[in-house]
């Protein structure tokens, strides 16, 4: 919680039968990494994976005692308007709702049949989802995964109850039959919960949320035709092409930040993009782009989960990764379908060395990172 948002005693429906003071660290965190000011501008990949974990801990924490995994309705729309009362009462922003496209019914069982422990624990080999799930490697999980296919093997088995999926109607692969794995997967969240220690599971949670984040791109590229027209003749002036290419990226960047590898899959989804519309050369390499030059400020964050941090010296801050000046690469053909994160030749720029002295005005260098206090932010962005 920031000094600079008075907290207050939340207005509470009563009707939430929960002990939150269990709870008061995982809401601190969240509260903190969904802060007013920064919330919107780091929804996708600080607040709203943090805000998913809390969902799920929060069902295992309300059903504890009485072998539930769930909420019903009528408790769901109580317990998520104490929630987000509280968080509220604690700095956070209060549009989490909309910026993270959560509902009452994330609490409830939705489509899944099963929806209590003993029935779970029946029909799911939970030592092996235990196994998988207990300790996620957050450098090996998102390209060689074993939590998440553990969770999706146990949400297919509890999405018929136990039964032979085939000749189902929920049978994976049609549309209901995805819709209630997907339930399901929630559930199987929850029991996991039940499991391990919140902080353990809350981590856990937060790196499979970071494996769905890094895939894509976040920004929205339109009708790139400037740059094209500027671009994409070999007679075209240098400054001009430059110039247009300046432009574009700078208006694509929607005030929100990414991480590192969300730049790349940007920087290839974007350069692919150029070379259908027929833009040949490596323009990035021409124009000077870097991997930062996606990414509000020009700061990216890591690809492993990061916090929302407070001290009395930075203020309100977090760590940004690869801060330098990182070339954006340039696809090798106009398919994206190409690009593979995992793959053994793809990594990551050498990082950049720390400088031994000195830090800029409303900045101060760590290690790799750059924290940028809220002072600085304050400067560039209107909060």
């Amino acid at each position: 919680m920031y000094p600079n948002y008075t907290s207050y005693d939340p207005v509470l429906t009563g009707r939430c039968h929960v002990n939150f003071s269990a709870l008061s660290n995982i809401m601190d965190k969240t509260a903190s990494d969904c802060s007013i000011p920064l919330a919107p501008l780091v929804a996708d990949v600080i607040c709203c994976p943090q805000v998913n974990s809390l969902m799920h801990i929060f069902q295992a924490a309300y059903g504890r005692g009485n072998d539930t995994l769930v909420l019903n309705q009528a408790s769901a729309n109580a317990c998520f308007s104490d929630v987000m009362s509280i968080l509220a009462s604690k700095g956070a922003n209060t549009n989490i709702p909309e910026l993270c496209t959560l509902r009452p019914s994330n609490l409830t069982d939705a489509s899944c049949p099963v929806k209590d422990i003993s029935s779970f624990e029946k029909i799911v080999n939970v030592s092996k989802l235990l196994d998988a799930c207990s300790s996620v490697d957050p450098l090996k999980e998102c390209c060689r995964p074993v939590c998440q296919p553990a969770i999706a093997e146990a949400a297919i088995h509890i999405s018929s109850g136990g039964a032979n999926m085939f000749g189902s109607s929920s049978i994976a692969g049609t549309a209901a039959g995805i819709d209630v794995v997907s339930d399901c997967k929630g559930v199987v969240h929850s029991w996991l919960s039940t499991k391990l220690p919140s902080e353990e599971v809350n981590g856990a949670f937060r790196v499979l949320s970071g494996c769905k984040v890094n895939k894509v791109c976040p920004l929205e590229f339109d009708d790139p035709s400037s740059v094209v027209k500027a671009c994409g003749k070999a007679s075209s002036s240098t400054s001009t092409c430059c110039t247009a290419l300046h432009s574009y990226i700078g208006a694509r960047q929607k005030q929100i930040f990414v991480t590192n590898l969300q730049a790349i899959n940007c920087a290839t989804m974007f350069g692919s993009m150029l070379q259908k519309a027929g833009v040949v050369d490596d323009i990035y390499e021409l124009c000077n782009i870097d991997l930062k030059d996606f990414s509000l400020q020009g700061c990216l964050l890591r690809s492993l989960p990061t916090d929302i941090s407070f001290d009395n010296t930075t203020g309100i801050s977090f760590t940004c990764d690869l801060s330098d000046n990182i070339a954006a690469p340039w696809p090798s053909s106009s398919s994206v379908q190409s690009l593979s994160l995992c793959a053994p030749e793809m990594s990551l720029p050498a990082l950049p060395v720390s400088p031994t002295s000195g830090s800029s005005v409303g900045t101060s260098r760590t290690g790799i990172g750059v924290l940028l206090p809220l002072v600085f932010l304050s400067t560039t962005i209107s909060i």
